[in-house]
């Protein structure tokens, strides 16, 4: 195979493709996982687990009002990295995720039906295939890119390419040969080598300009701002240098990479995402190197929202800043709401239901003796742990389901959803299935069909809200002259340290005015509504209602009466919200 040179005699037929380009406000991100997607039997497509099998779900994606999808890693990467019997589920462990690339120009051969088939060409066309019916659908496709490290491992690791070809100029190296390991993966990419960051950069051209992705999600990306290993100053540098040498891995100003990468004429036109943070404890949320176009995953967003809605005191304030893009994470840097990636859950960590269901970790099918994963999840198990539950206590994870579902479509920024938390997938508590080919990571349609995905209806109509909403995606963080605080009362917010309310009035010139609050303390609370005269406030969400009067949307039976209920203390410029628990009123006029 290493003699063999694939030749396609066939041009692929892309159908007039082009770029989408929407703007980033505008996005709705999807993380998903190709393989997992459609592997289950319940997806009931040909070739489950491929390319061409997840181009037959992709209606369900523009259903749920998705126009940008992430796909976990799809370069070629090594799936047998942690192969070993796993006694515990009784079948091998395999590197599901992906974070291990092997070929970056290549795509991932066993997620094509095709196989090895003319000598890949297939497989190349199958993802091409992808990327078009995707933009056909109005969704644009971005890839998760690992650059931070690869499948050969540390010093003792596998010699698959990099390590053969030129070990101390793609690898940090110590003096003595010894593997940098800021990714805690074993060894550490040279990015800002000038061989291998234009290594980089071509192959980022590459899927562009030859697989039409409209962007990228780089893992652990503070990585490529660390300084690279300096062997040679000369043929780094052009001239020796004098004094002291940067040290290898240190946090730089203006990293060539990403100067590249930003400046380049194609790339920057494309999305540009950062996992602004890496194993090293290098943390850069809201200071990555950005030049105006680069956008971060928001981890202090996930941290801040899960606290709040869980009901911990003293996170109202940092809260409401969330609601509004993190103004204090990108303000002052010069950037806008939609470069922070807004999410609760993504594939590392609980799922949405399981965030809900359980204070601890489960890994032990992972073979790690419980080791691995992280330990501080800020989630609450709603008074019982595990899925059996009273219930009682399922209700209100139900209804806390909801309450994040709702705090990120009305954030600010870009809201991102990991797959099959739109119909509650639980993983038994594991937060860490990177070894699992099975149905801990496989999407269950049969799942999003049953009665229990009542919350799907929620999301996918918490979405059409959402784009329907002009004042939801703004380019510009919201000020006083549109937005205003509430707290119990009108115009008194509260944000004290045991504060667990939190509301907004916000004009909008499609809906004319919406209001929002989120009441996460175990008490309920009547609220009492901005005065607007000659208009009244009418309910559309309120989490702690049964389906479907959660979501008052046009088709609900006697929608008119369910209104109407409201009516003794509508008239009266209140609204009694139960525990745990949050709103959406429109305001409208006078009848």
């Amino acid at each position: 195979m290493a003699g063999m040179i694939p030749v396609s005699n066939e041009e692929f037929d892309w159908e007039g493709d082009l770029p989408l380009q929407y703007p980033q406000k505008d996005l709705i991100v999807y993380e998903m996982h190709v393989r997992g997607f459609t592997k289950h039997d319940s997806s009931e497509t040909n070739s489950p687990g491929t390319y061409i099998s997840a181009i037959k779900k992709l209606d369900h994606l523009k259903e749920l009002g998705i126009n940008c999808i992430e796909l976990m890693p799809c370069h070629e990467f090594n799936e047998l990295e942690y192969f070993s019997y796993n006694s515990i589920v009784g079948e091998n462990k395999l590197n599901f995720w992906g974070y291990s690339t092997v070929n970056y120009f290549s795509p991932m051969i066993r997620y094509s039906s095709a196989g090895l088939a003319n000598c890949g060409c297939d497989a190349i066309n199958e993802f091409k295939t992808l990327v078009r019916e995707a933009h056909k659908r109005g969704i644009e496709v971005l890839l998760d890119v690992v650059f931070n490290h690869t499948a050969e491992g540390n010093e003792n690791g596998p010699m698959i390419s990099f390590r053969g070809i030129d070990n101390s100029t793609y690898y940090m190296l110590a003096p003595k040969g010894e593997f940098y390991n800021y990714s805690g993966c074993g060894n550490t990419f040279n990015c800002n080598h000038p061989v291998v960051r234009q290594f980089i950069v071509d192959c980022l051209r590459y899927w562009v300009t030859e697989m039409h992705v409209d962007g990228f999600r780089f893992d652990l990306a503070s990585i490529m701002t660390r300084s690279c290993s300096l062997w040679d100053p000369v043929n780094v540098y052009g001239n020796p240098i004098e004094g002291d040498m940067v040290t290898t891995g240190t946090p730089v100003g203006g990293p060539p990479l990403i100067e590249m990468i930003s400046n380049d004429p194609i790339l920057c036109k494309v999305k540009l995402i950062a996992e602004a943070w890496d194993a090293g404890g290098l943390y850069q949320v809201g200071s990555f190197p950005h030049s105006g176009i680069w956008s971060e995953w928001n981890g202090q967003y996930r941290d801040i929202v899960r606290q709040f809605i869980k009901g911990t005191d003293g996170f109202a304030g940092a809260f409401a800043q969330c609601l509004c893009g993190s103004p204090n994470l990108y303000q002052d840097g010069g950037r806008k709401p939609w470069h922070s990636i807004n999410f609760i859950c993504a594939h590392d960590g609980f799922t949405l239901a399981d965030l809900v269901t359980y204070n601890n970790k489960y890994n032990l099918s992972n073979g790690e003796d419980n080791r691995d994963g992280e330990n501080h999840n800020l989630s609450w198990n709603c008074g019982e742990e595990g899925e059996f539950a009273s219930i009682t206590v399922r209700r209100l994870r139900k209804r806390q389901m909801r309450n994040f579902f709702l705090c990120l479509m009305v954030s600010q920024g870009v809201p991102m959803i990991y797959m099959g938390d739109e119909y509650g997938h639980t993983k038994g508590g594991n937060n860490n299935t990177y070894c699992h080919d099975n149905y801990l990571n496989y999407f269950r349609w049969d799942r999003k069909e049953e009665s229990s995905s009542d919350f799907y209806r929620f999301c996918r109509l918490m979405t059409k809200f959402r784009y329907e909403c002009e004042s939801l995606g703004l380019d510009e963080f919201p000020t006083s002259e549109r937005l205003q605080w509430h707290g119990h009362q009108p115009k008194i917010p509260d944000w004290s340290e045991t504060s667990r309310f939190v509301a907004f009035t916000m004009s909008d010139s499609v809906k004319g005015e919406i209001y929002v609050a989120f009441n996460t303390s175990h008490l309920p609370v009547t609220v009492t509504l901005p005065e607007r005269s000659g208009y009244r406030w009418e309910p559309l969400v309120d989490t702690s209602k049964p389906v479907p009067y959660d979501f008052l949307s046009d088709d609900v039976p006697d929608r008119a009466t369910a209104i109407k209920l409201y009516s003794h203390f509508l008239d009266s410029n209140l609204y009694p919200m139960l525990s745990y628990s949050s709103i959406i009123l429109i305001l409208q006029p006078d009848a």
